[in-house]
């Protein structure tokens, strides 16, 4: 039998087709994934499912006010223990300390490997 849960995932991506690749991915690494477009109703969902949440993937450049940025330090203080990866097509951000950048374009097999870390 396979586990009693699965490890939940956040994508926050504001274009659709790599939002959905990413979550295409994470469900095949046995992660249940929730997706949206930006950082304000990534907090939403993160109020809701936080404490349950294993890995947060964002991109930098978000749909709404704040960046990926923002909201992977905003995650890191609301839950200490939450993996973060951001990517982006441009320079790296200030991030926490332990979040994982990936310059895009990424690699799925990259992020595969980063979340069989989470499980």
């Amino acid at each position: 039998m396979g586990q009693a849960f699965k490890p939940i995932a956040l994508v926050v991506e504001d274009d659709a087709y790599q939002r959905e690749l990413l979550k295409v991915l994470l469900e095949e690494a046995e992660l249940h994934v929730f997706a949206c477009e930006s950082a304000e109703a990534a907090l939403r969902i993160l109020d809701k499912y936080g404490s349950g949440m294993s890995l947060l993937v964002t991109d930098v450049q978000l749909a709404g006010v704040l960046t990926g940025a923002d909201l992977a330090r905003i995650a890191r203080q609301r839950h200490p223990d939450l993996s973060i990866i951001v990517t982006s097509g441009n320079a790296k951000p200030i991030l926490p300390v332990d979040a994982l950048f990936m310059p895009k374009p990424w690699q799925a097999l990259e992020i595969l490997r980063q979340a069989e870390r989470v499980q």
